[in-house]
């Protein structure tokens, strides 16, 4: 097959693929202009090679083919026509567009309940579009990536972190084989093919996977039990391994959860004296980090106020109700603390898309936030943490 016409039948097929997804309007037809590198040719050689490919897909009933000349073969083929672009593929060696979203749909049915996102992404592939660079061909990523989310919420509860090499190679018997799975699962676990793609690093401590494990951050006037020792907390804050964290000895006034670092060094340093418990979450908390969580909320009294500060947009807010479940599991509400749009000064205010704040809402909601959530929704707006210190 000459490759010159190969490359353009290829455009054709394209284009018969963006008029099915309704992202162009013109019929699929190669013209003059996609024609002219072939109609400038000199060599006759190659003008033949050329025109016995396209002669050979219009055999095929692929194509129709128009001339200069009304004698075929005088002249030059002056247009191409897409006919059938089923039979253009068969032509072609490719596999219809369709066909592998029939494909796809059939890999992805056993997921769809736990993981609706999937009909998302579906959705863009019809569209021509990707997800995280993603075209249909990843779909095994995509079943590989809930292999990963599974088999990190099916781990034992001593067993909830994982160095990611390791795991991988457990699940894949391919040492490497999670890390390139990033786009993927940050995607699964958000829930969203618009949610901003978060660090590699975030990801895999949200599934309790890592490259080397990171302490818990705590600051205040607490004495904290722990594996082999019960102590205050030091002064400004102490970082200490989830697992070897497992109960209070001494009552907080108030326990608060604070997403950013920046704010929580300016936290600790400001209250560390005070008969306060406040924790980092470094993002969303991997599930080591939620096991210590409860084991703390369990034994603070009922009627301790428990707090989280996080950011004022959809990560913030889906980090909220992550934590608002462990909570309540421990026996306690969450309550927000200086998320609401009055907290929030103008200038650090930032326009929110219609789809950011269905979002905002939706985990406010699961966070039982519903009136903040509107709230948010109100004002239109995101903004970091760090713009409210």
């Amino acid at each position: 097959m000459d490759e010159r016409a190969r490359q353009l039948l290829e455009k054709l097929l394209r284009d018969a693929d963006k008029a099915n997804a309704g992202v162009r309007s013109r019929a699929a037809a190669l013209t003059r202009s996609n024609l002219a590198a072939y109609r400038s040719e000199r060599v006759l050689q190659a003008k033949e090679s050329f025109e016995t490919t396209m002669q050979a897909a219009r055999a095929q009933g692929a194509v129709s083919l128009t001339w200069d000349d009304p004698q075929e073969g005088n002249g030059f083929i002056t247009r191409v026509a897409l006919v059938d672009p089923r039979v253009l593929a068969e032509f072609l060696g490719r596999t219809p567009l369709g066909d592998v979203l029939t494909s796809v749909a059939m890999q992805f049915a056993p997921y769809l309940e736990r993981f609706p996102v999937l009909n998302d992404v579906m959705q863009r592939w019809s569209q021509l579009r990707t997800v995280r660079t993603l075209t249909p061909a990843s779909a095994q990523d995509w079943v590989d990536a809930v292999t990963v989310i599974d088999s990190a919420i099916n781990v034992s509860a001593d067993a909830i972190s994982a160095p990611i090499r390791e795991a991988s190679y457990r699940i894949f018997k391919d040492s490497k084989r999670i890390e390139k799975l990033v786009g993927p699962i940050d995607v699964l676990l958000c829930g969203s093919v618009e949610a901003v793609p978060r660090e590699p690093t975030a990801v895999w401590e949200e599934l309790g996977l890592f490259r080397e494990e990171h302490p818990v951050l705590l600051a205040g006037n607490v004495v904290i039990i722990r594996e082999r020792a019960s102590a205050f907390l030091d002064i400004p804050y102490v970082g200490l391994p989830a697992a070897t964290v497992r109960s209070l000895e001494t009552f907080p006034r108030q326990v608060m959860t604070i997403e950013n670092l920046t704010t929580f060094h300016s936290e600790a340093k400001r209250r560390c004296n005070e008969d306060v418990l406040l924790i980092y979450t470094a993002g969303m908390p991997s599930p080591a980090w939620r096991a210590m969580y409860v084991r703390l909320l369990q034994a603070a009294p009922k009627a301790t106020p428990v707090l989280h500060w996080g950011d004022v947009d959809e990560g913030g807010f889906r980090i909220a109700a992550a934590l608002a479940r462990e909570a309540l599991a421990a026996g306690h509400t969450l309550q927000p603390w200086r998320m609401h749009p009055d907290d929030v000064p103008v200038e650090v205010r930032r326009k929110a898309t219609p789809y950011v704040l269905g979002r905002i809402r939706h985990f406010a909601d699961a966070a039982g936030w519903a009136t903040l959530g509107e709230a948010v929704v109100a004002a239109g707006f995101t903004v970091e943490q760090e713009g409210l210190t």
